[in-house]
């Protein structure tokens, strides 16, 4: 029994390590290897696993996994921020989808009404697993089109159980309306029940597994939750999936949600895999084979229609028509959960075998060819945007002849992006009184941050006419803070041109793109994923007490390597270590002097700070100048810096000692 199990999975994971290896150095998703492995291994390719069925098993477990660290990662707070992208761009995404593809089922493929519903209901759906995992791995997750396909996928996931129930409805094997909406109130009363009781019970769990502090209690408490959910939602008539989803969404409301994320993903990628696998064994190579051209046929027919009624979603969602664009290509293909659909309308007679294979020729190849649509997602929407007969369709566009721009302006900043990055920056421009505008993409964010006096405006930033309305020729600064990586570098090329002698600044994910972006015109490329790396080895330099203008060098010497691998530096012979231990219980800190302090207009030697606390002054800063090692009979003077340096409880008490105004701490000068 065991060799039974163990066997296919030394298979299942020996081969889809080497399909992945093998993929990974054409630099092409793991998702389209796992997806090939399966077809390899599977019953229709070279029958190297013989029970499919444990895989079967254990990709339910992934897909229960990805709905729970989904949860996770989706707070009630940012569910009910998105509120009317899940319901609103949900349901019309949807609903315009099964429309359209139950027409087409009726008068082109003569299927019956109720079976051309179905088949709408199948293609309505999109895959989660392979989307968020796209959007994570390209760092578009928080971008206006990532948004907007998250949302709508949480809606599609929701619909998997009223579409469920509709599915013996459909075959004529269902009861009235009556009883369908009663089930659906009892869906609804399930869900607030199960978040109810959890909100409240999870939380003090976790708490008292917590102070346990064993990591082996809480992760198998975190596990017990997510599957004890969904086995509860399940046995109440819910999918396992949606119960999963509902756990998570009530740990991430906790103080745990970060570690619950951490000790769990380990196991979900794992499974995840094998879930595509499952996905790609399902494939009848020879079914392919015979009716390749019909199945490409249909392929490209689907993603048509899944471009376009994604698309009109975001766009009614006030997205720019590029956005939209790219909201479509991520929302292309056909999801996991229509396999669950399409078993159990094949059970009920809805599809036959021939329709079934179809089914499942076309969504494998809807999930393979994803990855290379979203890669060339932002390109070629920008190529549909700039066509001229969709040019008038185009909300940023529009806002282009709408949006009151500001009065021409020379030596400002630019900022493209209104993210965490450019509201800070925004920020300190604003406390500097250094002029700037800010260009967004997301509609609701302009509005909000207008009625604040931001000067913020909607629109593209790879649209040269906006920029121009900018002022992009006149500016000194260009900061580029968006997370689209094709959209950046097409802004670069166009300022660069329009503006020679423009300073742009580029934040970017990964080092990888530094030189490329360096080479399209950016003067400063900033990685988010080294300068990170950076600002960690600088705070352990300084804890060990490390020369501030050597850690210095060290920074500015990777960054002038254009962040490549860090070489060797030159550092004082001394060991850190030796450093640390000379130094060892010494501290430093600052004080500024102020105008009521009673040590004004007396020097270091009178107010006897050494002897009173333990501290030493070995610096004084007054204005622009600074006084290093200053004499006894050195003259504090209101506005003055001084530098501390001591035992942190002497220095504590030297600040304490300088505020006070007690008349026996002056009694004691002279």
């Amino acid at each position: 029994m065991e060799l039974e199990f163990l066997k296919p999975l030394f298979i299942i994971f020996g081969t889809s390590a080497l399909v992945v290896f093998i993929l990974g150095r054409l630099k092409i998703p793991s998702i389209v290897g796992f997806l090939i492995a399966g077809v390899i291994m599977g019953p229709y390719g070279f029958e190297l696993v013989g029970d499919v069925h444990i895989v079967e098993v254990l990709a339910e477990i992934g897909v229960i996994l990805l709905l729970f660290t989904i949860g996770l990662e989706f707070s009630l707070s940012n569910l009910y921020a998105l509120r009317y992208t899940v319901f609103g761009g949900g349901h019309i995404q949807v609903l315009l989808t099964t429309g359209i593809i139950a027409i087409i089922s009726y008068f082109f493929f003569q299927q019956t009404m109720n079976a051309a519903l179905f088949d709408g209901f199948l293609v309505s759906l999109s895959s989660t697993a392979i989307v968020i995992k796209l959007l994570f791995d390209r760092g578009e997750i928080a971008t206006p089109y990532g948004n907007t396909s998250v949302g709508i996928l949480i809606f599609q996931d929701l619909c998997v159980v009223p579409l469920m129930l509709l599915v013996p409805v459909l075959a004529g094997k269902g009861g009235s309306a009556v009883d369908i909406m009663l089930i659906m109130v009892k869906a609804t009363v399930v869900v607030v029940t199960v978040l109810f009781i959890a909100r409240w019970g999870v939380p003090l769990i976790l708490h008292q597994v917590v102070h346990k502090r064993s990591r082996e209690l809480f992760v198998i408490t975190i596990m017990l939750i997510c599957i004890g959910t969904a086995l509860l939602t399940s046995e109440l008539g819910l999918s396992l999936a949606l119960g999963a989803f509902l756990a998570g969404v009530v740990i991430s409301e906790s103080e745990y949600a970060s570690q619950a994320i951490s000790d769990i993903l380990p196991f979900k990628e794992s499974f995840i895999g094998l879930f595509f696998i499952s996905i790609g064994m399902l494939m009848n190579l020879d079914f392919l084979r015979q009716y390749f051209f019909f199945v490409i046929g249909i392929v490209a027919m689907i993603f048509l229609v899944k471009v376009f009624t994604a698309g009109v979603a975001a766009y009614i969602l006030k997205q720019s028509l590029k956005n939209s664009f790219q909201t479509g290509f991520y929302l292309s293909q056909i999801g996991e959960f229509s396999f669950i659909l399409a078993v159990a309308g094949k059970m009920h007679g809805l599809i036959t075998e021939d329709l079934y294979q179809l089914f499942i020729s076309a969504t494998i190849l809807t999930m393979l060819i994803t990855p290379l649509t979203v890669g060339a997602s932002s390109s070629v929407s920008h190529w549909l945007v700039s066509r001229r007969i969709l040019r008038r369709f185009d909300s940023s566009q529009r806002g282009v002849e709408h949006e009151k721009y500001p009065e021409k302006k020379s030596g400002h900043v630019i900022v493209v992006g209104f993210g965490v990055n450019g509201s800070n920056l925004a920020r300190v421009l604003k406390a500097s009184e250094i002029p700037y505008v800010i260009l967004e993409l997301n509609i609701n964010t302009v509005r909000k941050m207008k009625k604040k006096g931001e000067p913020i405006y909607y629109g593209d930033g790879t649209g040269l006419e906006i920029l121009h309305k900018l002022g992009v020729q006149y500016a000194k600064i260009l900061v580029i803070a968006i997370s689209d990586a094709a959209a950046t570098r097409r802004i670069v090329q166009i300022s660069r041109k329009e503006n020679p002698s423009l300073h742009i600044i580029v934040r970017t994910r990964y080092v990888l793109e530094v030189e490329d972006l360096k080479k399209m015109g950016a003067n400063e490329v900033i990685p988010e994923e080294f300068e990170t790396s950076v600002e960690i080895f600088s705070r352990v330099l300084h804890h060990y007490h490390m020369p501030r203008n050597v850690i210095n060098e060290y920074i500015d010497h990777v960054r002038n390597d254009s962040y490549s691998m860090l070489r060797s530096l030159i550092l004082p012979r001394k060991h850190l270590t030796e450093q640390y231990e000379l130094l060892k219980g010494l501290d430093t800190e600052t004080y500024l002097i102020k105008k009521e302090s009673w040590v004004h207009n007396h020097s270091i030697q009178e107010i006897k700070l050494r002897s009173k606390t333990g501290s030493t002054i070995i610096a004084v800063q007054r204005k622009e100048k600074i006084f290093h090692n200053p004499s006894p009979d050195f003259v504090l003077k209101t506005g003055d810096i001084v530098f501390l340096i001591g035992e942190r409880e002497n220095i504590d008490r030297a600040i304490e000692y300088i505020e006070s105004k007690e008349s026996s701490k002056g009694s004691d000068i002279g």
